[in-house]
């Protein structure tokens, strides 16, 4: 008999050998509707933004969070204009 693979609380258990005998393959991949939900980026437009990692105050950092989303963007803004006098 196979158990449920969440209780009532909706907690998913760790899954044992069994568990894996009763796994069925998908014989052409994902299923049509699956990946028409699934979507690709893109290619990425001019101009090329390089992924870093940088430590910031935490003044600074909460400052430009509150802005909302496009944050980061804002603070590439603000240092181009130091860059540029």
């Amino acid at each position: 008999m196979k158990k449920p693979l969440t209780d009532k609380h909706g907690e998913v258990r760790e899954l044992e050998e069994s568990d894996f005998r009763h796994l069925v393959p998908f014989p052409d991949g994902l299923p049509a509707p699956l990946v028409k939900t699934i979507r690709t980026r893109g290619k990425q437009l001019a101009p090329t933004k390089t992924p870093v990692t940088i430590r910031l105050s935490q003044d600074v950092l909460d400052h430009f969070k509150a802005t909302g989303k496009g944050w980061q963007t804002r603070i590439d803004q603000v240092l181009k204009k130091y860059i540029q006098g």
